[in-house]
C-alpha cells in the first residue's frame, strides 16, 4: 500500500452451473457493446429445465424488478451487480419466475435469489443466457474473466479490480 492508495478487488462467481462467456458473445447490443457496463455472461446447460440464479457477489440485494427476470445486488466495496436472467424475458411478465428474497436484505454469493423456468424462457422463443453487469458502479479498472464450464456456481469466474 502506497500513501493509503490500494485497489479494491471484488470476486464474482456464476450464478449457476454453464458455460461462461464474455459479455461481447451476448446476443443484443445493449450488453455486448457495453451500454449498462462491463461483465460476463453464463449460458445454462441444454438440460437444465429449472435453475436457481444464485447472487454472484455478497452485498445488499437492492433490487428485484417486478417481473423477477432481473436483480442488482451492491456489494461492500460499492460495486453494484446487475443479473439479467435471459434476454427479452421482461415480455414474460414475471411468468415463470420466483422471488427467493425480497430486496433490502443481505446475500452471500452463491445464495440462490430467483428460481427460473428455464424451459418456459426457451419454450418461448427467447435466450437464456444470463449477462452479469458492472452498473453505477465505483469505476471499474480492470477485469479477468475466466471463461468456460463451470460445474458448481461457487466458482470464482470474474475479478473486479476498482479504482
Amino acid at each position: 500500500m502506497v500513501f493509503g492508495f490500494e485497489k479494491k478487488r471484488v470476486g464474482l462467481i456464476a450464478p449457476f452451473a454453464g458455460r461462461v462467456v464474455p459479455i461481447e458473445e451476448v446476443p443484443d447490443p445493449v450488453f455486448s457493446q457495453r451500454l449498462l457496463g462491463d461483465g460476463y455472461a453464463v449460458i445454462p446447460q441444454d438440460e437444465q429445465t429449472t435453475l436457481s440464479v444464485a447472487a454472484p457477489v455478497s452485498g445488499l440485494l437492492t433490487q428485484v424488478f417486478d417481473t423477477r427476470h432481473a436483480f442488482v445486488i451492491e456489494s461492500e466495496s460499492g460495486l453494484n451487480v446487475l443479473v439479467h436472467i435471459g434476454l427479452d424475458t421482461v415480455d414474460m411478465g414475471g411468468i415463470g419466475f420466483t422471488e427467493l428474497i425480497p430486496p433490502g436484505s443481505q446475500v452471500v454469493a452463491g445464495q440462490p435469489v430467483i428460481e427460473v423456468d428455464v424451459e418456459g424462457i426457451r419454450g418461448s422463443g427467447r435466450n437464456p443466457i444470463t449477462p452479469v453487469v458492472f452498473v453505477e458502479a465505483a469505476p471499474v479498472a480492470e477485469v479477468h474473466l475466466t471463461c468456460g464450464e463451470v460445474d458448481t456456481p461457487t466458482t470464482t469466474v470474474c475479478q473486479v479490480t476498482l479504482v
